[in-house]
């Protein structure tokens, strides 16, 4: 017999569609550690894929000529290709160019006639005018030096009523944006990133995650005692795992959320505003062994054109999507061949080539495109330019290799429509799925045929109307000659 307490069938309810959710989006499919090259299609099954990137080298400290990287834990490229890694393990950073020649190690700072060291940094960035920001997580500061590594300032645990007595100022992250502001990720802060001003004060957080619920564990706790409650997890937000920041300004964050958005882009105001338009949200692998769980994001690298990559550590796979939302390629993998990994901890760009840091390792891995890798991101640079025709062609030459690829089509639907050529365009958006600008290509299709044909269908309808009007005259002519009434 069903229970009439309204708490226990609520939690009833949410288990069931819990174990709903596991059955379908936790069955075994393509995407383990050493699949072959995959994607998903519009129906969230696994379909095969070309390989869009392809490793073809690694690079360690004894290559460079430093000893052996200890639990490197990230890495950055500037724009004039200088590779930046941080050797955690040995508290110092290493500088090279862009053929992994070694250019400088810094492990020590001049602190007012004090040479100060690193202690288990965590975290670096490099803004546009080279100066270097460290999350020096052991030493509980944030560093900055100039580009001659001399110190510009200390950020340590700042003041503020915002913070709590037992605050502890641990970063491991840090990034800065053109204004010179610093967005600093900090261990077991929960309130979002913390921000800091030009001088090294303390703002404000910014882009807090909302709490969001395990439906198991909210179960228990509605058929729980008060006891028991006291003794189970409490639901608070989660924390973020890493952070990159777009040319334009805008933080994208990572997070351990399995429930909700693990993935955002954060405007000045701390609003997500990352679009989802894709056939499914980004997240990584959105199907999975059940006792796997979802993808474990721990870094996210912002390219340009709006593209942005993400690193699974948990199956040490690397998800690229576009600014809509459309997942574009995936590669990597757990293991022990080349353009595999052990703990990868790190993602950056050096132009077109991925570096991929493992912690483990204490090694980078080099990624460069394929035809196929480099035709799709030419196609998304040319569909984000407002260059239709290469768009067009790119997304063509996709096809060709990757029948697959259904958001190639879409991409072939938008080119045309920007062109004016409705029907065609509604033919490729059928081909994806795309239902919304299907359409809107089938709204302005209508539009074009009834324009075209206006003054025809016009001239057809005052035809009619005469040859009616003459019609009833002549009938009521010839009923009248008749002698029929007309009544």
């Amino acid at each position: 017999m069903l229970t009439r307490n309204p708490k226990i069938r609520k939690g009833l309810f949410m288990a069931l569609c819990c174990l709903i959710g596991i059955s379908v989006w936790g069955s075994p499919v393509q995407a383990n550690s050493n699949a072959d090259s995959y994607n998903y299609s519009y129906w969230g099954r696994t379909v095969a894929s070309p390989a869009a990137y392809t490793a073809t080298g690694s690079v360690n400290g004894l290559d460079i000529g430093i000893g052996i990287l200890k639990e490197p834990s990230d890495i950055q490229v500037t724009s004039d290709n200088y590779i930046y890694i941080l050797d955690s393990g040995n508290n110092r950073v290493v500088i090279l160019d862009q053929n992994y020649e070694l250019i400088n190690v810094i492990d020590s700072f001049n602190n007012e006639g004090s040479i100060e060291t690193l202690l288990n940094p965590q975290g670096l960035f490099v803004t546009q005018d080279k100066k270097l920001l460290i999350a020096d997580t052991g030493n509980k500061r944030i560093v900055e030096l100039d580009k001659d590594n001399n110190l510009i300032k200390i950020i340590e645990a700042p003041q503020s009523e915002l913070l709590n007595s037992t605050f502890d100022f641990q970063p491991v992250r840090v990034v800065a944006d053109k204004a010179q502001r610093i967005y600093v990720m900090s261990i077991g802060v929960f309130d979002g990133l913390m921000e800091f001003n030009a001088a090294g004060e303390f703002n404000t957080f910014t882009g807090a995650n909302r709490v969001n619920v395990d439906p198991i564990e909210y179960f228990w706790k509605t058929i729980s005692t008060q006891e028991q409650q006291s003794k189970m997890i409490m639901f608070t937000p989660t924390e973020f795992t890493n952070l990159d920041i777009n040319e334009e300004d805008f933080l994208y964050v990572t997070n351990g959320d399995q429930w909700g958005d693990n993935i955002k882009m954060l405007n000045a105001q701390g609003s997500d505003i990352l679009r989802r338009n894709g056939y499914f949200k980004p997240m990584g692998d959105i199907r999975y062994f059940a006792d796997e769980g979802p993808s474990r994001l721990v870094d996210i690298d912002v390219a340009d054109s709006e593209m942005y990559s993400v690193l699974d550590a948990k199956r040490g796979r690397v998800f690229t999507y576009n600014g809509d939302g459309h997942l574009l390629y995936i590669f990597g993998g757990l293991g022990n061949k080349l353009g595999e990994f052990k703990t990868p901890t790190a993602i950056t760009r050096m132009g077109d080539d991925f570096l991929v840091l493992d912690k483990a390792l204490g090694e980078i891995t080099v990624f460069q495109t394929t035809e196929y890798g480099r035709m799709l991101n030419e196609a998304v640079r040319s569909y984000y330019r407002g260059d239709e025709g290469e768009a067009f062609n790119y997304f063509q030459q996709t096809i060709n290799m990757n029948s697959n690829l259904e958001f190639a089509y879409g991409g072939i639907g938008k080119a045309l429509l920007r062109q004016g050529d409705y029907k065609e365009a509604m033919f490729y958006f059928k081909k994806s799925m795309d239902q919304k600008n299907y359409s809107k290509a089938y709204l302005l299709y209508r539009k074009e045929v009834l324009r075209e044909y206006f003054s025809i269908i016009m001239t057809g309808i005052l035809i009619m109307a005469v040859v009616i009007s003459v019609a009833t005259r002549y009938r009521k002519l010839v009923r009248r000659k008749r002698g029929i009434s007309i009544e």
